[in-house]
């Protein structure tokens, strides 16, 4: 029975992110339905905790409520939503469900019920069917009565996430950012290595230490430095950004520290530096391997004592900051030019972050491909808008020299495209690979072509056993029209694992 499934997980010792999938996996199976998604209120903002059934770009969509009149009526309600098969009302799922890959279908069936923990909405479950009539009354009952179950393996988890905080001895500082503002700045992905970071960035900090992320041009280093600011005892107060490549040499200083009125040829007025701004708070310096010698001395001084002197000022001014820095340079190599000051890089990189490419977090494509999606969505007033198999493809092929802000740009061009070339804003838009004018090599091969025999004792085991994945691979591609998802089925391995093995095999 159902109860005893869902109990049973209650009771089972589960990471919490297992507990969540299996308790809509389990959901998913006894109604019968197309796909079940649990996701959590945030600032207006719902956000997928838990999906099956869906597209994996799905996990990383965020849907405005006041943009989603389905979402918006099941938080509206305590009681159970069924939507009629005939509604207008366009379904957030639309054209993602898994049922059908390759298809662009809207639901025809769907029912939820908001989620409330301690007397305080968290969210909503979403149950969604390709087919119209899959919810008889009597499901709507047994959602009504199964929520309470859902409502417990939430509060579990909260609790259990809870206490990890406080045993890592950290306190949750999360600032009342508008919805808006959530979306723009939150890190989308579940790859291991982002995870890994995110880990180190939330450990340190709880300290003030100054923190130097370094990585290629578009892999979000702002959203880092901002993760690590809402983190920090500092998250009530202001996080405090200068883009140091777009300052002027004459104007640097005066930006950094302030100045007083007549201090230079236009101070009509005295003004407060970025460190002042910042008091108590964090100052993330972008690029700021393009600081001024000059200026990097005065920096220096800061950091060594607190201390900022507005230009044409005799007086000291103490402020409490917490500095974090970025840079796409090597600074090691510009300390050894002359172009950066070797005191204030060890000061700098007390705690020095790399941030990987996009290249090395293929997992996170799809998410960060959905959450653009939804995005432009909403910008542009579409039903729906998603990726067709070889679109998808053709992202995880692609090399993303330009990193997470080229995948966005990518994503944007595309849905524009798509309108200009006559789609229809209230249909189901799907964008195609030819849409996206990214420039990858096939990785198929053949469907005629057999697998070639390893030749023996001309190759070490190692080597053969490579060979004949890869072959392998290629072969399910092949056969499965390059569908990593199918081919992966195929295969009988988890989809995140076949990229994972692809990508150490050359074959991405």
């Amino acid at each position: 029975m159902l109860e005893e499934s869902l109990i049973a997980d209650l009771i089972t010792d589960l990471p919490a992110a297992v507990r969540l999938q299996r308790l809509v996996s389990t959901l998913r199976n006894h109604f019968g339905c197309g796909a079940v998604g649990l996701l959590k209120i945030e600032h207006d903002i719902l956000r997928p905790v838990a999906l099956h059934g869906l597209v994996r770009e799905a996990l990383g969509r965020r849907f405005i409520v006041a943009k989603h009149p389905r979402l918006a009526a099941i938080l509206a309600s305590r009681n159970p939503v069924r939507f009629d098969p005939d509604s207008d009302m366009p379904d957030p799922y639309d054209g993602l469900l898994a049922e059908q890959p390759g298809l662009a279908l809207p639901v025809h069936d769907c029912m939820g019920i908001s989620l409330y923990i301690e007397g305080r909405c968290w969210g909503v479950l979403t149950l969604d069917a390709l087919n119209a009539g899959s919810f008889s009354h009597v499901a709507v009952f047994e959602l009504q009565r199964y929520s309470l179950l859902v409502e417990a393996a939430v509060r579990m988890t909260e609790l259990e996430q809870a206490n990890r905080a406080l045993r890592l001895n950290l306190q949750a500082h999360e600032p009342q950012f508008e919805a808006a503002s959530k979306q723009r700045y939150e890190l989308i992905g579940q790859s291991k290595v982002l995870q890994q970071i995110l880990q180190e960035l939330t450990i340190v900090a709880s300290s003030d230490l100054p923190v130097l992320l370094l990585g290629e041009t578009g892999v979000g280093k702002e959203l880092f430095a901002r993760h690590l600011h809402r983190s920090s005892a500092r998250a009530s107060k202001p996080m405090i950004y200068l883009n140091c490549a777009a300052l002027p040499e004459s104007l640097a200083e005066s930006e950094l520290f302030g100045h007083n009125k007549g201090a230079f040829s236009g101070a009509h007025s005295e003004r407060a530096g970025r460190f002042e701004a910042a008091h108590d708070g964090t100052l993330f310096l972008d690029e700021v391997g393009e600081l001024p010698l000059s200026v990097q001395a005065k920096l220096l001084r800061v950091l060594q004592d607190g201390e900022i002197q507005r230009l044409g000022s005799d007086k000291t001014r103490l402020v409490n900051v917490r500095l974090v820095a970025a840079t796409n340079r090597d600074l090691k190599q510009q300390v050894k030019n002359g172009e950066f000051r070797a005191d204030l890089y060890h000061r700098l990189s007390v705690y020095p972050l790399p941030i990987p490419p996009l290249r090395e977090r293929p997992d996170d494509i799809p998410l960060l491909a959905g959450h653009f999606l939804e995005l432009n969505r909403s910008r542009l007033g579409l039903r729906a808008l998603r990726l067709s198999n070889d679109a998808e493809l053709s992202l995880l092929r692609y090399d993303w020299p330009g990193n997470v802000r080229e995948l966005e740009h990518v994503i944007s061009r595309a849905a524009i495209k798509a309108l200009s070339q006559g789609a229809n804003r209230n249909d189901i838009v799907t964008l195609e690979a030819t849409m996206l004018d990214l420039d990858t090599a096939p990785l198929s091969i053949p469907h005629s072509e057999a697998l070639a025999p390893v030749p023996r004792g001309s190759i070490a085991l190692k080597q053969a056993v490579n060979q004949l994945q890869r072959q392998l691979i290629q072969q399910a591609l092949a056969q499965q029209n390059g569908s990593w998802s199918q081919a992966a089925r195929q295969l009988e391995l988890d989809p995140s694992n076949l990229h994972k093995l692809a990508q150490r095999l050359g074959l991405k």
